[in-house]
This record gives C-alpha cells, sequence and structure tokens, in this order.
C-alpha cells in the first residue's frame, strides 16, 4: 500500500526562485519615466509651436482688416457725388489697389507656410514615435476650418469692394465733359417699375450673399476658437504630469 501511494503521489515541481533585483527594477522605471518626460516635452513645444502659428495667422488677418478698412467706401462715395466723376478705375489708378493686392499676395505666402507648418506637425503627432492621432485630428480640424475662413474672407472682400449693385460706381471715361454743359453722362436712363424692381432684387441677392459669407466665418472662427481651447487644455494636463 505504501509503494502505491508512493507511485500515484504527485509532488510539487521544484521550482527555481529569481532573486529579484530592486536596483535594476527602479532603474527601468526611471528610464521608462524618463523617455515619457522626454515624449511629453516635445509634445508640449509642439503644441506651443502650433498656438504661436495661430498667433501670427491672426495678426495677418488683423492687417488684411485693418487696410481693408482704409480703402474707399464706394457706396459712399456713390451717394455723395454729384455727378459721380470718381470710380474705382481712378482708385485703382492712384495705386490703392495695387497696394491692396500686393498685401494679399504677401499674405497669402504667410498662411501657405503657417500651413506647411501646421501639416507637419500633425504629420509628427501621427508618426509611431508619438501615437497621438488624436492631436493630429485636432491640428487638421483647425486646417479646415482655416480654409473656409480664408475662402470666406475672400469672398467677404470682393463682395464689400463691387457694393450694393444699386450704389455702384461706373466708369465714365465715355462721357462727355465740355465747359457749356460740364459733364454728360451717358448713364443716365429712365427709372421704370421694371429696372427698379430688377435693381432691388440685385441688392437682396447682395445682401443675402454678403449675410451669408459674414456668419458662414463667423461660425469658422467659433470653431477654431474651440478647437485651440482643447489645445490649450492639453498643455495645461501636460504641464501638471
Amino acid at each position: 500500500m505504501e509503494d502505491f501511494v508512493k507511485k500515484v503521489s504527485i509532488s510539487e515541481p521544484e521550482t527555481a526562485t529569481k532573486p529579484i533585483n530592486m536596483e535594476t527594477q527602479a532603474e527601468e522605471k526611471q528610464e521608462k519615466g524618463s523617455k515619457i518626460n522626454t515624449t511629453n516635452e516635445a509634445i508640449l513645444g509642439l503644441l506651443r509651436r502650433f498656438l504661436s502659428v495661430q498667433q501670427r495667422r491672426a495678426l495677418a488677418y488683423a492687417r488684411l482688416k485693418r487696410y481693408s478698412s482704409s480703402l474707399p467706401n464706394f457706396s459712399s462715395i456713390a451717394r455723395s457725388l454729384c455727378p459721380r466723376k470718381w470710380g474705382f478705375e481712378d482708385y485703382r489708378a492712384s495705386g490703392g489697389e495695387l497696394a491692396f493686392q500686393q498685401l494679399c499676395s504677401e499674405i497669402t505666402l504667410e498662411f501657405n507656410d503657417y500651413s506647411k507648418q501646421v501639416l507637419e506637425m500633425e504629420s509628427i503627432f501621427a508618426s509611431p514615435a508619438y501615437c497621438r492621432e488624436d492631436l493630429a485630428g485636432l491640428l487638421r480640424s483647425v486646417q479646415v476650418k482655416e480654409k473656409e475662413k480664408l475662402n470666406l474672407t475672400a469672398t467677404i472682400q470682393v463682395l464689400k469692394k463691387a457694393g450694393r449693385p444699386s450704389e455702384r460706381l461706373v466708369s465714365h471715361e465715355n462721357c462727355r465733359f465740355t465747359q457749356s454743359t460740364g459733364h454728360e453722362c451717358m448713364h443716365i436712363q429712365q427709372i421704370t417699375e421694371e429696372s427698379g424692381t430688377e435693381e432691388a432684387e440685385a441688392d437682396s441677392e447682395y445682401d443675402n450673399a454678403l449675410k451669408e459669407a459674414v456668419q458662414g466665418m463667423q461660425d469658422a472662427v467659433t470653431s477654431i476658437n474651440e478647437y485651440l481651447e482643447e489645445v490649450r487644455y492639453e498643455i495645461a494636463a501636460l504641464e501638471d504630469e
């Protein structure tokens, strides 16, 4: 019986106990923490750089808006001049249009550079070294809204420069100027009910287009500000770690 018990008894296998090296574990933990800190610092640097790019974008828009505000208000000129002796062609000849176009070209180059920088940061966040697709998506969303904002800004500039159809200035190159009669305008026409209705409809379409563009730009700005707030929250969270 004793031999049978010996045969069927299952003994626990002896496990070799490996001594725990506390010093090695501490070093590994410290190395891992150091890598995390380094990555977080790099992310912080990129996010701060992104906010700096956005600030420069805002300054460029401010320059464009400030210059646009200094341009002649063609609608008010149209109402005040009688007869109309000064038009958009005269404004272009004065150099104002050339300066404005030059400013637009400069700002376009700036925006292209800013977009290039943001795309580079977006690519870094999405890379295996960072694996922060959430931040890459955040920057991508800002880029989309910035493009919308820029297109709508251009639309608003074009509409404002053209003015309402009923108040637009006309070129008087074909008009006659004589000492006896003065300015004989070739654009004078009889106002009829039909022409008045057409003009009112054109003004209404213009007003709606301008209103839609302004509202669209305001919506884009609101979205951009919300995304930037998320970036600031991320920066604050990383700084607290």
